[in-house]
């Protein structure tokens, strides 16, 4: 890539940043593809800025503008909470927005949440002038589009992913050609028996030619890996990773009987390591989508027999699912797991799957409760629920009395904390 190619709005960080105001809404592209270079040089110039407003889903990069004593200069506001700006929010430096994933890109396309500036990360621009998201479509192509000034990272490392995933590099005002290795996420090998365990469950949920939403962590990484003796899955999913690679080449993911987007993977970003990245660069069989698209709850149902597979924090016994607080205290956000449980109910031979391990803290706490702890919120309503999945076996949720419910989730609860839960059960009437 020359500049001639990039022409005179190849600059350096610095300078593109340069550009930025007080009082500007800045959204940074998400995951793996956060454009670290870009978001570095803004904190560095941190002094010259007051309220700045930084809007993202989760990123796996530096997150500078959320450290202690940024706070006249940047306030972050979380639609996704990740590792690297939880503690600023417990501490009241940065805010978070309960927003479904599904939703995200309207907030900037009609003005409810207008975007000053986006600050993506992009593959180098093909023969007709387009450059790629790469592994993050999701909502940062609504803010690319609607961005009053759109800075990208050019960086060759970045694959050149298909689908509704392109900007124009006209439509870029600043082009910052950086190459630099993209952020990995590697695999999670802690999951112990009981994770294989739940694996096992969800995957016998799961029939030949179905179509699945799996998320990233221990529990779909086991999903995956108790799935070799299917047949002819399909993928529609907000995000994959690299257990899904082992799949395709063994054939047991091929897509073809999807009644969707037949023969593609379909998503809206990936989180994983260079195999992945180096697996997605220009392959046909994957195509990446904005959310508004991929996480629609009618367009997922439009897959037939499509398995969604969530996780959560806690489920109390009559099915309501938390799984973005502890508590008051923000964990994470909503993501896309209503959007895909929805979506699943809806699908002719659907199934909506949560699986967790049913203690936390070493086996010292049930995750199975009778009630929610206070000021957790509801991710995902009992009238949502389908199936729940522990270590201990599967609970059939749907269409099922209060007292049936509480008998199933006890059921499948650590034996250790079944009698403390039928007293509490008692208690309460349920049973």
């Amino acid at each position: 890539m020359t500049t001639g190619v990039l022409d005179q709005r190849q600059v350096s960080a610095e300078e593109a940043v340069a550009t930025i105001r007080s009082g500007d809404r800045v959204y940074v592209h998400a995951g793996c593809a956060e454009p670290e270079i870009l978001v570095n040089a803004l904190v560095e110039r941190a002094l010259g800025l007051h309220d700045v407003e930084i809007v993202h889903l989760m990123t796996l990069g530096s997150a500078g503008y959320a450290a202690p004593g940024m706070e006249p200069h940047f306030r972050h506001n979380s639609l996704f909470t990740g590792a690297n700006v939880r503690s600023a929010i417990h501490s009241r430096r940065a805010d978070f927005t309960p927003v479904f994933l599904s939703e995200i890109p309207r907030l900037f396309t009609e003005r409810l949440l207008p975007i000053d500036v986006a600050l993506i990360q992009v593959s180098p621009p093909d023969e007709h002038g387009f450059l790629s998201f790469g592994i993050g479509v999701e909502c940062t192509k609504a803010a690319a589009e609607t961005a009053r000034l759109v800075i990208a990272q050019v960086n060759p490392r970045m694959p050149r992913t298909l689908g509704d995933s392109f900007i124009h590099r006209s439509k870029v005002h600043y082009l910052v050609e950086h190459e630099a290795p993209l952020i990995e996420l590697k695999p999670e090998h802690s999951g112990g028996p009981e994770i294989r365990a739940i694996g096992q469950h969800v995957a016998e949920l799961i029939e030949n030619g179905a179509t699945l939403q799996t998320g990233i962590g221990a529990i779909p990484d086991a999903v995956l890996e108790a799935l070799g003796s299917k047949r002819d899955l399909g993928m529609h999913t907000e995000m994959f990773s690299d257990g899904i690679i082992r799949l395709v080449e063994a054939g047991v993911v091929n897509n073809e009987r999807k009644t969707l987007h037949r023969g593609k993977i379909v998503a809206s970003f990936m989180l994983g390591t260079r195999a992945l990245y180096d697996f997605a660069d220009n392959n046909p069989l994957i195509e990446l989508h904005p959310s508004d698209y991929v996480n629609d709850p009618f367009v997922i149902s439009r897959n037939e027999k499509m398995v969604a597979i969530n996780s959560a924090l806690q489920v109390d016994l009559t099915g309501q699912v938390c799984a973005d607080s502890l508590g008051h205290l923000n964990y994470s956000g909503f993501g896309g797991q209503l959007d895909f449980v929805r979506g699943a109910a809806r699908s002719r031979g659907g199934k909506a799957i949560i699986a967790l391990p049913s203690t936390a803290r070493g086996g010292t706490l049930s995750r199975i409760v009778p009630v929610l702890s206070p000021g957790s919120g509801v991710t995902t309503t009992r009238g949502d629920v389908h199936y729940v999945v522990t270590e201990h076996g599967v609970a059939h949720l749907h269409g099922r009395t209060i007292r049936e419910r509480a008998q199933a989730l006890i059921g499948i609860a650590d034996p250790r904390f079944r009698a403390e839960l039928r007293a509490e059960a008692i208690r309460l009437c349920y049973l």
